[in-house]
């Protein structure tokens, strides 16, 4: 039953995806976030002494890519804040609650994207937005491919970028511990995914 599930979920996809974006759909490919090999990591200054770190792993995401005509391509990407790691457990516990990300109020986190500007050679700036902690700012990605091809593991098609940007938590609401803890976080993103479908 599993596969037939997993097969009719692809179905579904593939087909809205080419009703929402007909004339992209045409030369794009579908590929799914590989959850093992895709995570987004932040920085944050701890009142001048240093800047810790926490990390989440995507936990599901699409990537419509069109490699003849990258600024088509688009991207939608989920993670779970409750899965936050940062290496101390009670900082973990810490920061899902109210006067952090309040996970139980706002289980996910989402980007969406609306703009991909081709800068150069591998190399683009990919706007979109950001949903945190139940706000929506546009955010930009200034983003890295750094390869197509096979993966010799999985022996699936595979695509893999490296990204980075900046915000203000403030602007999504978390205002905790301001000025002394920073206001800006660092993020970067590393991310794998593997083609879904043929090209449509």
């Amino acid at each position: 039953m599993k596969p037939i599930l997993g097969s009719l979920t692809q179905f579904f996809l593939v087909f809205i995806l080419a009703v929402l974006f007909p004339v992209a759909a045409l030369a794009a490919d579908i590929y799914t976030l590989d959850p093992s090999h895709s995570y987004v990591l932040w920085h944050i200054n701890h009142f001048g002494f240093s800047n810790p770190s926490g990390k989440w792993m995507v936990a599901e995401g699409t990537l419509m890519l069109d490699e003849k005509n990258p600024q088509a391509s688009k991207i939608n990407v989920t993670i779970h804040t409750a899965e936050i790691v940062t290496g101390n457990k009670e900082l973990d516990e810490h920061l899902k609650g109210a006067l952090f990300f309040d996970v139980t109020k706002y289980p996910l986190a989402t980007f969406v994207s609306n703009k991909v500007n081709v800068t150069e050679k591998n190399q683009a700036k990919v706007t979109g937005i950001l949903t945190v902690h139940g706000i929506s700012k546009p955010v930009t990605l200034d983003v890295v491919l750094n390869k197509i091809g096979i993966n010799p593991i999985t022996n699936k098609q595979t695509v893999g970028f490296t990204a980075s940007t900046h915000l203000n938590r403030s602007d999504f609401g978390i205002t905790t511990l301001l000025p002394g803890l920073g206001d800006e976080v660092k993020i970067n993103i590393e991310a794998e995914a593997y083609k879904a479908t043929q090209t449509l």
